[in-house]
């Protein structure tokens, strides 16, 4: 073969899928299509039906797999379906750790629909590693399942730690959920867990119009067995979803690094607020996890939780607001506000909520790309109404009174 030839047959190989693009579209095709012709009768092509594989999806799962630092990834249509097809790994008969402070539909997928096929469920604080030992049976543990940083709490897991406690099992993996930072702020595979986790709506999307999941990760057998569960339930992500991502993950850095910055003000202003009793945020030097973050991930994140010592003065407070939007989710680039144990978290029972010291006045805030100056006025507006509700309460014994003013010496967040 020609040398010139041989070159040119080498860099098609290497070529990626959107390279190979007959048109050379400068931004990735929708391709909304079911079915792919074929050639033949009995030889299937590249592609042949949307559901095993689609070129758009495909061009996004590569570019997942390059964020995260992996070999592979697959793109689902949210990211509990993401969730739902990891679970599928573990089978009856066999066990799961997972930390205690959970995304609230994680909590329920494990605890409605995992458990009663005969997987034993554990929650365990992940930050203490003793604890994670008594956890552990040799025989049965199939799963570690993290969130770092947890939410809505902002505990912060040792990946490495856990990963080499992990690695000493005989069959167990390890999953980081890594939708609070995202691939620019942390890769958990670099770090030794064993599959990545990413609710795309959220940062990765960053505009809050679809929904999307993702797992990505390095072994090929277990990256078989994902496909396998993909193609066979059917839960992959759509085409025009993998094209709105794409474009999403084209500003991922800008948008995260500005939301990140004004979170950091955002956080130092709550800090000193008479209103806030308490501030979760694993960018300030005084959180426990402070170390630990620093060392495995470039930053905290844009998500923040702070009590106020009254759930009817949160109430007030988040539907005061007026620049943030009260929504479920995060990770947008508008800033919204909730309450986890009205919203995101309600699924999890009260009794269980107050067993793993979730505040029922938490309010979660994700601060997007607004103005900080805009974003620290809207909240200081909103607490001191709050403020002043109080104040009058205290002044007319016919008011009911929100005590929001009391400080109290909470036991401090784990980390």
């Amino acid at each position: 073969m020609h040398e010139a030839t041989h070159k040119k047959n080498q860099n098609s190989q290497n070529k990626t899928l959107a390279d190979r693009d007959p048109f050379r579209a400068s931004a990735t095709p929708i391709y909304q299509t079911a079915t792919f012709k074929q050639d033949t009768a009995e030889a299937f092509g590249e592609f042949d039906y949307s559901r095993t594989a689609n070129p758009t999806r495909s061009i996004l799962e590569q570019q997942l797999a390059k964020l995260e630092a992996g070999n592979h990834a697959f793109a689902f249509a949210s990211g509990i379906a993401a969730i739902a097809t990891l679970l599928k790994l573990v089978k009856p008969g066999q066990s799961i750790i997972a930390g205690d402070d959970l995304y609230g539909g994680t909590n329920r997928i494990l605890a409605k629909l995992v458990e009663p096929l005969g997987i034993k469920i554990i929650f365990v604080d992940l930050t203490n590693l003793d604890a994670v030992r008594a956890a552990i049976d040799p025989q049965t543990t199939r799963l570690l399942l993290a969130e770092t940083p947890t939410n809505p709490l902002q505990h912060i897991v040792d990946i490495q730690a856990l990963a080499k406690l992990t690695h000493t099992l005989p069959n167990c993996i390890l999953a980081v959920d890594n939708t609070m930072l995202s691939p620019h702020l942390q890769k958990p595979l670099t770090l030794g867990a064993d599959i990545v986790i990413q609710s795309a709506t959220k940062w990765l999307s960053g505009h809050g119009d679809l929904t999307a999941g993702a797992l990505i990760l390095n072994d090929p057998d277990l990256a078989e067995d994902l496909a396998f569960y993909q193609n066979a339930e059917g839960n992959a992500l759509a085409p025009f979803e993998a094209f709105l991502l794409i474009r999403g993950i084209k500003t991922l850095g800008l948008r995260v690094d500005r939301q990140e910055a004004n979170a950091r003000a955002v956080a130092d202003f709550l800090q000193h607020h008479p209103a806030v009793q308490k501030v979760y945020y694993a960018g300030l030097p005084e959180h426990p996890g402070y170390d630990i973050q620093r060392r495995q991930a470039r930053g905290a994140g844009a998500v923040i939780s702070f009590e106020t010592g009254s759930r009817a003065a949160s109430i007030q407070i988040v539907e005061a607001l007026q620049q943030f939007d009260i929504c479920v989710s995060f990770g947008s680039v508008q800033s919204t506000a909730s309450l986890p144990c009205c919203m995101s978290h309600a699924s999890i029972p009260k009794e269980i909520r107050c067993q793993r010291h979730l505040p029922e006045d938490l309010i979660r805030i994700s601060v997007g790309i607004e103005d900080i100056n805009d974003l620290i006025e809207d909240l200081d507006q909103a607490l001191n109404a709050t403020l002043t509700k109080t104040a009058s309460a205290l002044e007319s014994p016919d008011l009911p009174i929100v005590n929001i003013n009391k400080k109290t010496n909470p036991t401090p967040a784990r980390a």
